[in-house]
């Protein structure tokens, strides 16, 4: 039997105007929900609406989740996947609504990895290098001195618009969720932009992208990956070198200067601090490779 339509397209709404999700976690969680309403139509012999929702047990959502991993799913995807049903289930039923209760299977969290300052600027040239116009490599490297320089995600760099023209010492960026912060633009980021602007065939406007793609329009962030793809390969650079990366860097090499992390959350624009405190890890493994590497006892 098929899921309750309406429910679905609610929760739909719901995810894109109530919470201001992105697009890809949208159709994620969407995509989620329908796999839930379709596995318990089934299971249960009627549809998934908001009352049979209601008598929802743990029995149940383990009998999902067995269904699942039979499809291959990993303990992170398992864990992503009960987030977004305990989202769903709180949509349908109200926040306060009792949810059955669920551990979800352990997983350990990878620690994102720093690139070296050299290889930042090397790996930025290189794209700058490659590219096929002059005023294409002025854009990718500003592009990606602003991820490294001020943290920001590729979608949010892509996403800038002219309106913050005339530059200044701090940028005004909107992140996930429509919320918008406050970023330090370095001297030789803002001169590494100012200079692709002079050059860049398409005159700067507030209602158009600030990094214009070849034809005027906006600059696709899977273009720049694909580039930073190359460039690595080049250089003979782990595979982990892409385009957030530099954002990681970023926050570990502020965090090792002695920034706290309450304010590199804000740099960041984390909505909870426990996304920002994986750094420390990454920050105390930085600092032990470079004592085994130096230290004459090691």
């Amino acid at each position: 039997m098929p899921p309750a339509p309406n429910l679905r397209e609610d929760y739909r709404a719901y995810l894109a105007d109530n919470r201001r999700q992105s697009k890809a976690t949208v159709l994620a969680y969407v995509a989620t929900a329908q796999r839930l309403a379709e596995f318990l139509a089934e299971h249960w012999g009627h549809v998934a609406d908001r009352r049979a929702l209601a008598a929802i047990t743990s029995a149940d959502l383990r009998a999902y989740l067995a269904h699942r991993r039979a499809d291959g799913l990993t303990n992170r995807s398992t864990a992503r996947e009960l987030s977004a049903i305990r989202n769903f289930l709180h949509f349908a039923l109200g926040e306060k609504a009792a949810i059955p209760a669920l551990k979800g299977p352990r997983s350990q969290r990878s620690l994102p990895r720093p690139v070296n300052p050299d290889d930042v600027i090397a790996l930025a040239q290189s794209v700058a290098e490659n590219a096929g116009e002059g005023w294409i490599g002025a854009r990718d490297w500003a592009l990606l001195l602003l991820l490294y320089g001020s943290g920001l995600r590729i979608s949010e760099a892509t996403g800038l618009m002219g309106d913050v023209l005339p530059l200044s010492d701090i940028l005004r960026v909107t992140g996930k969720r429509g919320k918008t912060r406050i970023v330090p633009l370095l001297p030789q980021v803002k001169t590494a932009i100012e200079d692709y602007l002079a050059i860049c065939p398409y005159a700067p406007s507030k209602d158009h992208p600030l990094f214009r793609g070849a034809r005027g329009g906006p600059l696709s962030p899977a273009l720049i990956r694909r580039a930073v793809q190359a460039a690595r390969r080049g250089l003979g650079l782990s595979d982990k070198v892409t385009p957030h990366a530099l954002r990681h860097s970023f926050a570990t090499h502020l965090l090792a200067g002695g920034a706290d992390l309450r304010s590199l959350q804000e740099l960041l624009g984390h909505a909870s601090l426990s996304s920002t405190q994986v750094y420390t890890g990454v920050d105390t493994a930085m600092l032990m490779d470079e004592y085994l590497n130096a230290h004459p006892r090691a």
